[in-house]
């Protein structure tokens, strides 16, 4: 697989992540543990039928300490994201979190090939900055220390999240297949947690089963399975840099829905996360063009 196409895919994951916030509006009050073990048993399922489909179970013998790595990935971010939005304030929190793609920009550096260029570092601010808009809707942070263990959580989710990603690219010879493994265990994990800390609370009709089966689908689904393609087969500096388009684009879908209202900071945020990206692709495009190369009707023609 070419890397432009396997970074293609690993975008179709951030589109996908867009649609979180809203299927989880509508998936009613299911409480977040049990709302990730159901979402996770089905994208479990999505990776099962294709593993059979292709034959390709032989795909999840792997060793224990893959599994153990995909699980911590997986569980680990949304036990520590769930952990921080009950112990501070939701804004800071997911703004903390949040700063997982600019750490995959980061951390990138440090793997083989990859090195940090000025504009992968200045696209990954311009998307935080808009992130910042959203996420704060233009007003100041607070950081009340009552809240340390939420902020603590809150960037263990970041590290998590970005260090899963990158340090994908290190098992980039282990079969996607056994992202379908990762969900099972995750599933498995969030139900455990759902219920030493949770009251079960079913979807309430029809509607809010199928926000739930859409979120298997999608976004706690397909999306780590293109993502793992991407990450590990792809421009992974330029995904860091375009995941900053998931927030900007999942409060366009709710408002498109009716659940918020376009603001001129949001306005302003979907310039600077699209400036960002932008800078980062085609600073990317312009670094692999040789300094001094000539067309190659030019060199023919001196040649002649």
């Amino acid at each position: 697989m070419s890397r432009s196409l396997a970074t293609a895919l690993g975008t179709t994951a951030i589109l996908m992540w867009a649609l979180l916030a809203l299927f989880t509006a509508a998936s009613g009050e299911v409480p977040p543990f049990q709302l990730a073990a159901l979402t996770f048993t089905v994208g479990t399922a999505i990776g099962f039928i294709w593993l059979w489909a292709k034959g390709r179970f032989h795909e999840l013998r792997q060793p224990l300490s893959v599994w153990v790595f995909g699980t911590v990935g997986l569980f680990g971010y949304h036990a520590l994201y769930f952990t921080a939005l009950r112990n501070a304030p939701p804004v800071e929190a997911g703004l903390i979190a949040y700063l997982w793609p600019l750490l995959i920009v980061v951390f990138s550096a440090l793997l083989p090939g990859e090195k940090l260029r000025w504009y992968h570092l200045v696209g990954a601010l311009l998307g935080l900055s808009g992130t910042v808009l959203i996420v704060t809707r233009g007003e100041s942070l607070s950081f009340d220390p009552r809240y340390t263990l939420g902020y603590v959580a809150a960037l263990g989710c970041a590290l998590t999240w970005s260090s899963y990603s990158v340090l994908s690219r290190r098992l980039a010879s282990v079969p996607t297949g056994i992202v379908a493994g990762y969900c099972g265990t995750t599933a498995i994990g969030a139900a455990i947690a759902h219920l030493l800390f949770e009251t079960t609370v079913w979807p309430a009709d029809g509607g809010e089963w199928l926000a739930v089966l859409g979120l298997g689908l999608m976004p706690v689904g397909a999306a780590f399975y293109v993502w793992d393609i991407g990450v590990k087969r792809g421009d992974i500096q330029l995904l860091g840099v375009t995941s900053y388009a998931a927030p900007l684009l999942s409060t366009i879908i709710l408002i498109a829905a009716g659940y918020g209202v376009l603001t001129p900071q949001i306005a302003i945020a979907a310039l600077l996360i699209t400036g960002g990206a932008l800078i980062a692709a085609r600073g990317g495009r312009f670094s692999r063009q040789r300094p001094g190369s000539k067309p190659a009707s030019a060199s023919s023609n001196a040649s002649n």
